[in-house]
């Protein structure tokens, strides 16, 4: 007798998150993809969880598609959905989205920080390359003068990129993805970071420094270090102080890291230079001086995934469902144990 032929029922998958990104990160390919593994309940994502048709949706998920813009999580949203499984973010920081209790009701996480690295390790190597080649300020002159290259515009000793010395604050996930950009070029780097081993430096093949000795030798120093409390102004005025003068400072990670009263004194000095993508307050007061520096580099926080970009995440979310809905491991689950230490 031939054995009966069973379908199980896919799961229930809800959107959540500002609609505004939602057409650059969930493609129709995706979007299909998706449908192969889950039930979409609605393809429009919620933006709160407590009008009558979310609680209806909420009602009915095992998994939850979080991306920017979407609201917390917390203990009275997740009363809301006793059938979820799943919360995969699309984004690098799950706190913002997600209360302790997700974790204590044993409901898994998994984010695309992993996915959200690639752009900003790409946008700070750029930013390393450019520092020692001076760029940022012999523009500004050019734009000035006006006239061809000339050897003074670089003084003696200006370091170029042959033996530059550059430290990384921070082996997390963007650090550890720019120090294997960083492989290729003829550079010495120094990490600061106090889980980093002096054996998984030497396999990296990275010096491990403290943070006022690598503030002192780099000519580029570039912050990668998650904020926390612990993290809130550990680049102060005797840090910014151990720097050399004409060397720079690169923050893609959070403008908390760093005292900015101090930098901007070092700034407005002339002293140091700055590739600032973030800052604290963010954005700053419009009548900031940091705005007009020739020696700032000033973006809105662009260095993450962005435009296309954002497709690289959402890629890497569909595959964490499918591998969760095959009953396989997640990949890039981000436990309770690992709170303390990411953003």
């Amino acid at each position: 007798m031939p054995k009966p032929n069973l379908v199980f029922a896919k799961p229930n998958l809800v959107f959540a998150m500002n609609p505004d990104v939602t057409s650059d990160l969930i493609t129709p390919p995706l979007l299909a993809r998706l449908a192969e593994s889950c039930t979409i309940l609605s393809e429009a994502p919620l933006r709160d969880y407590g009008s009558a048709a979310a609680r209806a949706l909420l009602a009915e998920a095992a998994i939850l598609f979080t991306g920017w813009g979407a609201p917390k999580l917390d203990a009275a949203a997740l009363a809301l959905a006793p059938g979820l499984r799943l919360v995969a973010h699309a984004g690098s920081a799950v706190k913002p989205i997600a209360a302790p209790e997700i974790w204590q009701a044993g409901i898994a996480v998994t984010s695309a920080a992993a996915a959200n690295a690639v752009p900003v390790a790409e946008y700070a190597l750029a930013a390393i390359l450019l520092a020692n080649k001076r760029a940022f300020g012999v523009r500004e002159r050019f734009r000035r003068e006006r006239k061809l290259w000339q050897p003074q515009w670089l003084a003696p000793g200006e370091p170029g990129n042959y033996g530059a010395v550059i430290g990384i604050v921070g082996a997390s996930r963007i650090g550890r993805r720019l120090l294997a950009l960083l492989k290729p070029f003829d550079l010495e780097v120094l990490v600061c970071d106090p889980f980093l081993s002096e054996e998984e430096a030497l396999t990296l093949g990275v010096e491990k420094s403290g943070l006022h000795e690598l503030m002192a030798r780099a000519d580029v120093v570039s912050l990668h270090a998650p904020s926390l409390p612990e993290t809130t102004g550990m680049i102060g005025r005797a840090e910014l102080a151990a720097m050399r003068d004409g060397t720079t400072l690169i923050n893609t990670a959070r403008g908390a890291l760093v005292d900015h009263a101090a930098l901007a004194e070092e700034l407005i000095s002339g002293r140091l230079n700055a590739v600032l993508d973030v800052t604290e307050p963010e954005p700053l007061p419009p009548d900031s001086r940091l705005f007009d520096l020739p020696n700032v580099v000033l973006t809105p926080h662009i260095a993450g995934a962005a435009g296309y970009e954002t497709r690289r995440m959402a890629e890497l979310l569909v595959e964490e469902i499918e591998r969760f809905v095959a009953g396989k491991p997640l990949q890039h689950e981000v436990t309770a144990a690992m709170l303390a230490r990411v953003a």
